[in-house]
């Protein structure tokens, strides 16, 4: 399925005004489309060796455990056409329990964990599973306006198996009550498409006293597509 025919309302526009900082540095012409000359295979992925040891459990990077909730979040990755896309690489980055990033450019008046950096990776399954162990992030000021605070959220990168599959998007958590103020989650038209970036909390997966579960599914191209996150 080509790019132009996901639903209208999927994709965010890529000037949304009300995220101010897109009005300045959004493209103002149209995307050229580039042909891929041959079919691609789906079967080229990266190789598992560049896992390192932990890099699926965000809470063992340090020395102590860090502060927070800690939460397990696992999920399917398929094509458009419902097939799991296999042996391909997701990597994570995300905000610490008081909502703020291991990164220099972050200056939110929020305290840094020295056992939480935040970010993490990991190859999909032959069914096209995921799963990582973190702790669930804090919501942050991010001065779109004086009262600006991002939901809680989780950056994902995926890799799919061909560079068509390529997405960078975000995932968020149930009820939270700061989705009607968010200018990047509205700026999904489509109600539908802006949901399905909202994980759904699971008891199957929570592990016992240790850890609540969230299952969060992708999908890769297509009509039902898991849209694009600014």
């Amino acid at each position: 399925m080509k790019f132009d025919e996901v639903a209208p309302g999927v994709w965010p526009d890529l000037i949304h005004p009300a995220y101010k900082s897109t009005v300045k540095r959004g493209p103002l012409q149209p995307a050229l489309r580039i042909e891929a000359p041959v079919p691609v295979s789906r079967n080229i992925a990266p190789a598992p060796r560049i896992l390192l040891p932990h890099d699926a459990d965000l809470t063992r990077r340090g020395e102590q455990a860090p502060l927070g909730e800690k939460i397990v979040v696992t999920g399917r990755v398929v094509d458009e056409d419902g097939k799991p896309v296999r042996n391909s690489l997701i990597e994570v980055w995300q905000a610490n329990s008081a909502g703020r990033y291991w990164h220099q450019r972050d200056n939110h008046d929020a305290p840094l964990d020295p056992n939480f950096f935040g970010f993490g990776k990991m190859m999909t399954d032959d069914d096209g599973r995921y799963r990582f162990v973190s702790i669930k992030p804090g919501p942050y000021p991010w001065k779109n306006h004086d009262k600006a605070w991002r939901p809680a959220h989780i950056h994902f990168s995926l890799f799919g198996n061909v560079y068509a599959q390529r997405l960078v998007t975000q995932m968020y958590f149930p009820n939270d009550p700061l989705f009607a103020y968010d200018p990047i989650f509205n700026s999904i038209p489509d109600e539908a498409a802006r949901r399905s970036l909202v994980s759904r909390f699971s008891l199957e997966h929570t592990v016992g006293e240790e850890m609540l579960g969230y299952e969060f599914d992708i999908v890769l191209r297509g009509r039902g597509a898991t849209p694009f996150g600014l």
